[in-house]
């Protein structure tokens, strides 16, 4: 018997993606039959192959009607109690059988306009306080609307050998300081703001050297690679590349930096307190939902790269202990909140409290 279908038509893996993946994942391992609804070769059905069962469903656009006709079928001949769809995509493509008694949840990470695209669903999950109320706001009823936040993968630490190679790799020096971010290369992830706010700091801390290591992709590549060039940035800056697994070089790093114009969360935060990083971020909504000012992180007006620079130069400055401290706070947060028991638990009360409902 099939507990739940989670639906999702994106190609990419960002914060969203990599969410699912540890959702449906989670639950099975839970003992609740999750399957993993997803376009067929991508990253996500690439994750997930051979670790959770899998529907392959093409969902091109929102008005494939082949694929709401297939995922249609699915819902009715497997009887599923509950259907969950992540995004726009999966979300419009997805209306429940009249015949059938399945739940419709959605679940958005962001401020998207429902009217046509999400109001068809029968019930609603916000990863932020903050788009619960507009869920609210917009006119969906609250009793329905829930707010279950996000959980992260907790890896063992990368062995003193392997990050040792890795940093021969990468050719950095043993005694460096290493700033570290990642994000797709997209405008509202901020990444030419850190690369302006890295040509401002001194290329040395108290006679350590700073590397800044980036990781991700996207349209923005070749753009940033210039400005990068433009400021003299080589000799100091790394571009991994995009990581499905980002564990050394969170492992590898001393500072995390979220420069995002917008985050409605901010699951890179949540990454970096797993690994046990002091976490700089720009003021956006999910950080400041998230990071207590000079407690558990330091925040920053968003597009300032200035006050990015200042503010990582203080961190720098301040050395180990300050480190450890804001790590460890963290790391405090994350378990209390955003612990993977936590969230599993949210949404498998969800399910049986919207089951009672319509029951």
């Amino acid at each position: 018997m099939i507990d739940s279908l989670h639906i999702i038509g994106s190609r990419q893996f960002g914060g969203a993606d990599r969410f699912y993946v540890r959702l449906v994942r989670a639950l099975n391992e839970r003992g609740h039959a999750a399957v993993a609804v997803n376009r067929p070769g991508s990253p996500i059905a690439e994750v997930l192959n051979g670790v959770v069962e899998q529907v392959h469903v093409p969902m091109r656009n929102v008005w494939d009607i082949f694929s709401g006709f297939t995922i249609r079928r699915l819902v009715r001949d497997s009887q599923v109690p509950i259907v969950q769809t992540y995004m726009g995509r999966a979300t419009r493509l997805t209306h429940i059988p009249r015949d059938s008694q399945a739940i419709h949840i959605a679940r958005l990470g962001g401020y998207y306009k429902i009217k046509d695209r999400y109001e068809h669903a029968h019930a609603w999950v916000g990863n932020t306080r903050g788009v619960c109320d507009y869920l609210v706001d917009q006119g969906l009823p609250v009793e329905r609307v829930y707010h279950i936040g996000n959980f992260v993968d907790i890896e063992p630490p990368s062995t003193d050998e392997a990050l040792n190679v890795l940093r021969r790799a990468l050719n950095i020096p043993m005694d460096a300081i290493i700033i570290f971010s990642l994000g797709r290369f997209i405008s509202i992830k901020g990444m030419d703001d850190l690369l302006t706010a890295f040509a401002q700091l001194p290329r040395e801390v108290h006679g350590r050297q700073l590397y800044l290591i980036i990781a991700g992709d996207g349209p923005l590549r070749e753009e940033l690679w210039s400005k990068a060039k433009a400021l003299d940035l080589n000799t100091g800056l790394r571009w991994v590349g995009w990581q499905n697994h980002p564990g050394p070089y969170f492992n590898l790093a001393d500072v995390f930096v979220c420069p995002s114009r917008h985050e409605t969360l901010g699951n890179v935060i949540l990454e970096a307190w797993a690994y046990q990083l002091p976490v700089i971020s720009t003021r956006t909504p999910g950080a400041l939902e998230l990071i207590r000012e000079g407690e558990n992180g330091l925040l920053v007006p968003c597009k300032d790269p200035r006050a990015l620079s200042e503010r990582l130069l203080e961190l720098l400055k301040a050395e180990l202990p300050e480190w450890q401290r804001i790590a460890e706070k963290g790391k405090e947060a994350l378990i209390a909140n955003h612990s993977q028991e936590a969230v599993v638990n949210a949404y498998l009360a969800m399910y049986d409290d919207l089951q009672k409902k319509s029951g």
